[in-house]
């Protein structure tokens, strides 16, 4: 049998794929855009020029409308671009959020948009195989935010290729948001300063125990004990990043007094830490787990301990998921929220928030550095995931640059102590990383 998706119309449209871009952007396409049906919008001399492929991208685009149905269609290869680099489509998501807008229209015009179009268009082609489960069958298959449901989304995300995020990273494989000292520092150079911001925060000195949840490759478990003495244990969720780190740790001649376990944060026995860093995970463990989250890292804190929060957050306070795109493609399960409920949630825990700081402008930078380093892989990082998987991250880093620069999303530490039974939480009068 042919499918409805290949063969051609038996009647022709009331309007053509250019006009209906055109009534979904009023204030003009910033873009030259084509379509497999011979119709066109947009500016002729444009650099940019967007090409719809085929049917089966069209129905993308009508059964998953927003960023999903065009991710589906990008990733499938069905949406073309030229003028830009698929490592780094930053200029065309400027464009469209600077020079046009897309407009939703009201329930009736959308019909006759659709119907317009063809109504065979509305049968939903399989998504392409990039993507995760959307969360209602997740849901199914296991409570959300269980250790095993934590376990398949961090395998999702982070089980990618070591070798391909040591082409997007550098040679720091640190994958959380780096501290630019000054505007012309490289992006190895933010990320060092990052990582000894957090180890001066948390007052780390020689002999001291710090517990690293979310280690990654274990950057921050490798420059704690290399450059401040102490001893490390660190914990990751992705089998891949726990192997790459412990290789490193051992080339760095630190395995005796630095690990980083393969295993859930849930799952460290070990207490009585000087420090805690978590850096880039409060993002997967779900908003509703923050009390039972800061108790578990408390109650591993020795009085006077330290716990260092370093996240994505939201510029407001009210709970909110990350998208289908980001959700499908990128981290399933994701939840962000505002700075104000983490400190909330610390303060109620009987820890003292002692400082805060939003380094937005920071990440924005960071992801803009990881975009270049793709585009200078492009092949070989192809090679080693697969053109979609590549596109997958283009988009998406370039996506979150722009929601950095915009305030859309923001990127907070936060510091805490837990004070002592006197409440004296032996914290410097000035600490040196605030001159």
């Amino acid at each position: 049998m042919t499918s409805t998706l290949n063969r051609p119309d038996r009647a022709v449209h009331s309007i053509t794929i250019g006009e209906a871009i055109s009534r979904l952007m009023p204030d003009g396409v910033p873009f030259r855009f084509t379509a497999y049906d011979g119709s066109s919008a947009g500016p002729q001399d444009s650099p940019i020029h967007v090409h719809l492929e085929n049917k089966r991208g069209l129905s993308y685009l009508l059964t998953a409308p927003g960023d999903l149905g065009v991710a589906r269609a990008y990733v499938s290869g069905d949406i073309t671009m030229t003028g830009i680099h698929p490592g780094d489509p930053y200029d065309i998501l400027m464009r469209m959020q600077h020079e046009a807008g897309i407009r939703i229209p009201p329930p009736a015009e959308a019909l006759k948009l659709v119907r317009g179009l063809g109504w065979s268009y509305l049968k939903p082609p399989p998504p392409p195989p990039e993507e995760a489960l959307p969360r209602w069958r997740r849901l199914l298959e296991g409570l959300r935010h269980s250790k095993g449901r934590d376990a398949e989304a961090i395998h999702h995300h982070y089980d990618v290729s070591n070798r391909f995020y040591e082409m997007v990273l550098g040679p720091s494989m640190t994958y959380t948001c780096a501290v630019f000292p000054h505007a012309g520092a490289t992006l190895e150079e933010a990320q060092f300063a990052k990582y000894d911001l957090v180890c001066r925060k948390l007052g780390l000195k020689p002999g001291m125990r710090l517990l690293d949840v979310g280690s990654g490759w274990g950057g921050m478990v490798r420059h704690a004990a290399t450059h401040y003495g102490v001893e490390v244990v660190g914990v990751t969720l992705s089998r891949e990043q726990a192997a790459w780190a412990q290789d490193a740790i051992k080339r760095d001649g630190i395995d005796h007094v630095a690990e980083v376990r393969f295993g859930d944060y849930r799952d460290v026995r070990d207490t009585g830490f000087d420090a805690v860093s978590s850096i880039g995970l409060t993002e997967h463990i779900g908003v509703r787990n923050y009390s039972s989250y800061f108790r578990f890292l408390r109650d591993k804190l020795v009085p006077g301990g330290r716990l260092l929060n370093h996240c994505i957050t939201r510029p407001v306070n009210t709970t909110k998921d990350t998208g289908y795109f980001i959700d499908r493609y990128v981290f399933p399960d994701g939840e962000l929220t505002g700075s104000g409920r983490i400190i909330t949630e610390m303060q109620n825990l009987g820890l003292e928030v002692r400082h805060e700081e939003n380094l937005r402008e920071h990440y924005a930078m960071t992801l803009k550095g990881w975009s270049q380093n793709l585009v200078d892989n492009w092949d070989e990082c192809v090679r080693e995931v697969g053109i979609g998987t590549a596109k997958v991250w283009g988009i998406y880093m370039a996506g979150s640059r722009r929601s950095f620069e915009r305030n859309e999303i923001q990127l907070h530490q936060v510091l805490a102590v837990k004070p002592d039974e006197g409440g004296n939480a032996h914290f410097p009068l000035r600490p040196d990383w605030l001159s």
